[in-house]
């Protein structure tokens, strides 16, 4: 019993530790981007990045299978590099949760990076600092408490993430069954006391990090 509840606990956290570096990396790093320059097509490349939010999670595991299913460019290669496909994967379920999350992450960070006053950057410029460093030791510390607060909500999203996931990775035990799926099917196969387990688990994690990013936005310590 403690294995079958522990397992997909420890998938859904090594997937959204995976997923959560990628997603934090990638979200402040195009956060600063889209915060600091103009350039064509920005508005379009924006809200591509946010539709994951608003698109039901049933077409972002469609597109995902299009985009690495067997049949598609990128699909065909990864096998041919890897030896297997990527859906019904481990990666595929960081893939999906990536996908998810990434918005939360990017549009945080962003607005983080909006708040801070030009004229202190170009100081830090013109004392000759260059570009990396202003980001590094001026820019990220400034906007810390938006980085960390996007951190949290994309890590808490990626935990929670599920119908992309079963589509495009499935529901393979120890491989890809994460919490929320196990919790479907342990409904769905009338396991009351498991599923009231993982949702009461995932309930209490979920307030932990909410509290936090509150706590945070409030000043609290």
């Amino acid at each position: 019993m403690w294995y079958r509840f522990w397992e997909p606990i420890q998938l859904s956290i090594t997937i959204t530790f995976a997923a959560s570096v990628i997603v934090i990396l990638a979200g402040t790093l195009l956060g600063y981007l889209f915060a600091r320059k103009k350039f064509k097509f920005k508005v379009l490349l924006e809200t591509l990045f946010m539709l994951p939010l608003v698109l039901p999670p049933s077409v972002i595991g469609f597109l995902l299978i299009v985009i690495f299913g067997n049949q598609s460019m990128i699909g065909k290669l990864i096998k041919s590099i890897f030896g297997h496909s990527m859906i019904f994967s481990w990666y595929a379920a960081v893939i999906a949760a990536s996908v998810v999350a990434f918005p939360l992450m990017f549009q945080t960070a962003k607005a983080g990076f909006q708040g801070i006053q030009r004229e202190i950057e170009e100081a830090a410029i013109d004392l000759g600092a260059s570009r990396r460093q202003v980001f590094i030791r001026v820019s990220l510390p400034l906007a810390k408490k938006a980085v960390l607060a996007g951190c949290i909500l994309s890590s808490a999203r990626a935990l929670g993430e599920f119908g992309a996931t079963l589509m495009f990775a499935g529901n393979i035990p120890g491989v890809t069954q994460t919490v929320p799926t196990a919790i479907y099917m342990a409904i769905d196969g009338g396991d009351m006391f498991l599923a009231w387990a993982w949702v009461i688990t995932m309930t209490i994690f979920a307030f932990f990090l909410l509290y936090i990013v509150r706590s945070k936005e409030n000043g609290s310590d």
